[in-house]
């Protein structure tokens, strides 16, 4: 492919931005350990997570959407490993995404009996920089280490804070699943990094994903093997069928704050499919396109069948979020612009939509103390802030004209209409609709029908309301808001994505017509600057 212009963050800003955004949570973490009070351990937490949603405004402010390439790129070599952190549409709107839970996750828990753990604020801070890392890094190692990281605050916090019987458990479970996709993601970089690197002799080992992207995959031995492995590996952190077992494991037995969060860290398995399968081997990603599309199909009617199953809350939308995987795994595999704008711009309206349901589900766990369908009811007029959350929330996620989703889902179709037809559509939109009916009558049962057991009034005091309605207004703000002008979010990811699928194109008709690509990578990789890692 041809070579992918790089911005360093000194030409726009004064300081490295990105690092910045990392250590803010980190170094927050480590002042809320050392403080010897647990509610000035809360005002430091909320002091670093408000820091952080202002640099991440200030990052979108200063990123230049006319401007191809990675920008705001970081490169330190030392030590034999390579620090190399960049944005660009693919992965910079995930980053104030992440910063805006964690300041909500950290409103909720100051209304919750967990506002005086200050490990339980110190992991939610962690896992913020964690995630931060994640979606920033430019090396393939550098992405899998912050990964691996990822485990430690959600094991602390499903142990601590979570609210099932089973928390161990819970936690071997997850490790099982978790632990297996990050062994197939590390095969399936080691064997892409060292594939490419024999294709051109001479060539240094890297794990720069700018310099891999440059060299021609069309010789690449143990393609499909890697692709697999790499496909294996974030099909599980997505999840879709059939590696989804853990996420209502995990959305049922964890809290709600926590989870709230990791909504945003699914989000690395969508985010590692766009960033490290389709630029580096789209040849093989096309050969395997009919399987993905089989998988994505079967998650979306599957998950939305499971979550009309669930009398559980918290599970029914753990399986919706199956379902609306499947979609984004297809608008991937589309190989065109509009499947990608789609499937980016659904990531963060999903995110969003199903935080607000998350977080309005969680409020009334605070005052029921059950999430269980049948033994609710009536919580409209009590709730009616929780009801409007849950509602703008839900009609998000059926793509209603209005919110981000409708847009989103209209890119999305349009992509897979141009690659995999109507009747594919057809399907989508079949999947789509079981999965409106279930929340709405999630909805109903909650908020609408007669109670089924006489409620305790609830008086909750002033500043649980206060929570309540700034939690509600943030993500409807950010829903309608987004939903009635999404057109600068779609610019921003235009950003790089259009000049990346351009990219596909023409190494997939290359290789359908039999011929070298254009820009393709002939000389070693260590003659352009490659490096051992």
């Amino acid at each position: 492919m041809a070579m992918t212009p790089v911005i360093s963050w000194s030409e726009s800003v004064a300081f490295p931005l990105l690092t910045m955004l990392t250590l803010i949570p980190l170094t927050t973490l480590v002042a809320v350990l050392l403080s010897r009070s647990s509610a000035g351990a809360l005002r430091v937490g909320f002091a670093g997570a408000l820091s952080t949603v202002l640099l991440s405004f200030y990052l979108l402010s200063v990123f230049d959407a006319d401007r191809p390439g990675i920008q705001l790129a970081e490169e330190i070599h030392n030590l034999g490993f390579t620090y190399s952190v960049g944005v660009d549409g693919a992965n910079i709107l995930f980053i104030p995404l992440t910063a805006i839970f964690t300041l909500l996750a950290l409103v909720y828990t100051s209304i919750t009996r967990h506002a005086t753990d200050r490990m339980y604020i110190a992991c939610l801070l962690g896992y913020e920089a964690i995630l931060i890392g994640a979606f920033s890094a430019m090396n393939l190692m550098q992405f899998w280490l912050w990964c691996v990281l990822e485990l430690i605050p959600v094991i602390l916090l499903t142990i601590r804070a979570g609210t099932g019987q089973n928390r161990r458990w819970v936690v071997a479970f997850l490790l099982q699943h978790w632990g297996s996709g990050l062994l197939m993601t590390l095969a399936g970089f080691m064997l892409l990094a060292f594939g490419l690197m024999s294709v051109v002799p001479d060539a240094e080992l890297t794990f720069d994903w700018l310099k891999l992207k440059e060299v021609s995959n069309a010789h690449l031995q143990y393609g499909s093997l890697i692709f697999f492995l790499l496909f294996f590996g974030f099909a599980i952190r997505m999840p879709i069928f059939p590696f989804h077992g853990w996420l209502p494991v995990l959305a049922e037995q964890g809290t709600v704050a926590s989870v709230a969060i990791f909504l945003v860290g699914l989000k690395l398995g969508v985010y590692g499919a766009i960033r490290f399968i389709l630029p580096l081997i789209p040849e093989v990603a096309e050969q395997w396109s009919g399987f993905v599309l089989t998988l994505g199909l079967i998650s979306i009617v599957y998950g939305a069948l499971l979550a009309l199953m669930q009398i559980n809350i918290r599970r029914l939308l753990a399986f919706a979020v199956v379902s609306h995987t499947g979609m984004l795994v297809i608008g991937i595999f589309d190989f065109n612009k509009y499947g990608m704008e789609g499937t980016i711009l659904l990531s963060i309206a999903y995110g969003l939509a199903t935080a607000g349901m998350l977080f309005s589900v969680g409020l009334i766990y605070e005052r029921t103390r059950t999430a269980f369908i049948p033994r609710l009811g009536g919580l409209f007029d009590a709730n009616t802030t929780l009801a409007f959350l849950f509602v703008i929330s839900a009609l998000t996620t059926m793509v209603m004209p209005g919110t981000p989703g409708f847009d989103g889902a209209h890119l999305l179709i349009e992509g897979t209409a141009s690659r995999y037809g109507w009747l594919v559509v057809t399907a989508i939109l079949l999947g789509n609709l079981l999965a409106a009916g279930l929340l709405l009558r999630a909805f109903q049962q909650i908020f609408i029908a007669a109670p089924k057991r006489f409620q305790q009034p609830y008086n909750g005091t002033h500043h649980w309301f206060r929570a309540k309605r700034l939690i509600a207004v943030v993500i409807c703000s950010l829903l309608i808001g987004t939903g009635f002008y999404t057109s600068p979010w779609v610019h921003v990811i235009d950003q790089n994505v259009v000049a990346s699928m351009d990219e596909v194109d023409v190494v997939l008709d290359a290789a359908h017509h039999g011929t070298q690509q254009p820009g393709t990578v002939t000389t070693p990789v260590g003659a352009k600057g490659g490096h051992n890692e």
